[in-house]
């Protein structure tokens, strides 16, 4: 009785969520087929920049930030509980002004370039272990694997087994011949 209890209390989150998720798909730059998503369970900003591929699972208790730069997830990537996902940064290096008053246009160079804010890209095919940390410009390639708790600030190639605080590549996950096999088998390369 008491396990049926614990499961009914669940039911009012998973049925928010249930509700808001077709609308906030609706609202994202792209969407694929079979996403599962909680979104009122988890804290997303940037919609209009926010790019999740078929059969990707983004968990409750997800922090994604995109608001001025754009975060692409491929097609089949898992997430452990509690991952964040952040493509901006405050800009610190101007006298007189409280960090958090630096308007988005302050943050824009010269040139029109913005070193703040910068796209995340996430494979195809990566795993993400519970509580990971990806931090603006970083690219996670291909069939990568990424440690649980790991803070990822630079970017790693296919088929990498990273982790660490900062992330460091531990070590790969095939041969360069298995991971051959491995893309003509999923991608017909």
């Amino acid at each position: 009785m008491l396990d049926f209890l614990i499961k009914l209390s669940l039911l009012p989150s998973f049925l928010w969520d249930a509700l808001w998720t077709p609308i906030w798909k609706r609202k994202m730059k792209h969407c694929g087929k079979g996403v599962y998503l909680r979104s009122m369970s988890s804290d997303i900003k940037g919609l209009h920049n926010l790019s999740i591929g078929d059969g990707t699972s983004i968990p409750k208790g997800s922090t994604i930030y995109c608001t001025d730069a754009p975060l692409t997830i491929g097609r089949k990537v898992v997430f452990g509980p509690r991952p964040t996902i952040i493509t901006g940064d405050h800009r610190s290096d101007i006298i007189g002004k409280f960090i958090i008053d630096v308007s988005p246009e302050e943050k824009r160079m010269p040139d029109g370039s913005n070193p703040w804010d910068q796209p995340v890209v996430i494979e195809d095919d990566v795993w993400c272990g519970a509580n990971v940390t990806i931090l603006k410009g970083v690219t996670i390639g291909h069939g990568s694997i990424v440690a649980a708790g790991a803070v990822v600030t630079q970017s790693f190639p296919p088929y990498s087994i990273i982790g660490g605080i900062p992330a460091r590549l531990l070590k790969m996950r095939f041969t360069e011949e298995q991971q051959e096999e491995n893309d003509r088998l999923l991608y017909g390369k």
